[in-house]
């Protein structure tokens, strides 16, 4: 009888969609998923309505690579808060989400037998896009509470067959935006075994306090090794566009388009010509949204510390790590099913972003999302409330 390649036979269904389904049952204040429950900017809303409507073949093929507007805007982008220097012609490709862009870098950059190194926690389409390509992922955990990086550790994972690294920062879903000290540790050793590396951008807008976010292919010598992916949907609370970007060196960004002209080819059109505009908009924007985003962490995080959890302040993303050691006894997978089943709200368990011998580390760890309205924030909270009781 037919059935499903065995490519896919172990992955199974994501935790996100898990914890939705389950979360939809009960009726949980979903705290889940990284999806807003607000609009994105009402300009933004509307330059995608006047591209639907401009009558300027915004409604059909655009490019394979991109709209020439929103690579443009792309290319001034980078320059303007990163200093970097991207072919607008040759150095972009516009893909339908950041997911497809890492498939995408990886099935164009990675070979068969090729090992990639994993920093865990690690977003959960990594390790099988790794396993789709033939090659192995090589996992290397950020120790708790401060999710800080072992340097040796680190450098016994490179080895001869080590072709790429995964790099997530602001990272998902521990929140630490890694200093410059940290990825020049990083970028040192893929220098040293000529490695290339896939960076994980999507949260770069959003950084708290002191910290910055620093662009691993900014770092000296790292241009020429790193495709760089970031996406729309998060900077402007616009998930359900899927549209995310890669850029980069020309000679890596021709590996990653032969892949994704096979996956997906083009990309919603007026959603980029939408896209143009929200990479045009002042810094104040990205300031304004920081500000929102710290009040909503500080909600969050007064609630979660009030519950009993012991709640990490994330340094970036719209995601907090809380240890409930002193409030639940099972792992993070039960924790999880008791918050939504008996308490009323809904979070992440954060060990399916391990590999198995790895999981024990997050197994007293929840991660909770704050991409939510303030009132939602706050029935978390009281709900929240009634573990310490």
């Amino acid at each position: 009888m037919p059935t499903f390649a065995n490519r896919v036979a172990p992955f199974g269904t994501t935790i996100f969609s898990e914890i939705n389904n389950l979360a939809a049952e009960y009726g949980a204040v979903n705290l889940g998923q990284g999806r807003p429950d607000f609009d994105g900017p009402p300009d933004l809303i509307n330059a995608a309505v006047k591209a639907l409507q401009g009558g300027q073949q915004y409604n059909q093929y655009p490019p394979g690579i991109g709209a020439p507007e929103f690579r443009k805007a792309l290319v001034n982008h980078a320059a303007k808060f990163y200093g970097l220097d991207v072919d607008p012609n040759r150095g972009v490709v516009a893909t339908p989400g950041a997911t497809e862009a890492v498939f995408a870098s990886i099935m164009g950059l990675v070979d068969p037998g090729d090992e990639v190194i994993v920093i865990e926690p690690y977003f959960d389409s990594y390790v099988p896009n790794i396993l789709m390509a033939g090659a192995k992922p090589v996992f290397v955990p950020l120790h708790p509470p401060e999710w800080t990086l072992d340097p040796d550790e680190l450098r016994r994972a490179f080895t001869p067959r080590t072709k790429a690294l995964l790099w997530n920062s602001p990272q998902n879903p521990t929140g630490r935006v890694f200093t410059r000290a940290e990825m020049q540790v990083v970028a040192d050793l893929c220098i040293e075994h000529d490695v290339i590396v896939i960076s994980d951008e999507v949260y770069e807008h959003l950084v708290f306090g002191t910290a910055q976010h620093v662009p691993i292919a900014s770092l000296p010598g790292m241009f020429e090794r790193t495709v760089t992916v970031s996406s729309l949907g998060k900077s402007y609370s616009v998930t359900g566009w899927k549209l995310g970007w890669v850029y980069g060196a020309p000679e890596l960004v021709t590996g990653v388009m032969r892949a994704h002209q096979f996956i997906a080819f083009a990309v919603h059109h007026p959603s980029q010509i939408a896209g143009a505009f929200a990479m045009g908009l002042p810094g104040t924007y990205y300031e304004d949204l920081q500000s929102m985003y710290t009040a909503k962490r500080d909600i969050l995080m007064a609630g979660l510390n009030a519950a009993g959890l012991k709640a990490k302040q994330p340094e970036g993303t719209y995601f907090v790590m809380a240890d409930f050691s002193d409030v639940f006894d099972g792992n993070d997978v039960e924790f999880t099913a008791h918050l939504i089943k008996n308490i009323g709200v809904a979070c992440i368990p954060p060990s399916p972003f391990y590999c198995e011998e790895h999981r024990h580390i997050a197994s007293k760890q929840a991660r909770f999302a704050f991409c939510k309205g303030d009132d939602t924030l706050r029935q978390a909270s009281e709900r929240l409330a009634k573990l310490r009781r």
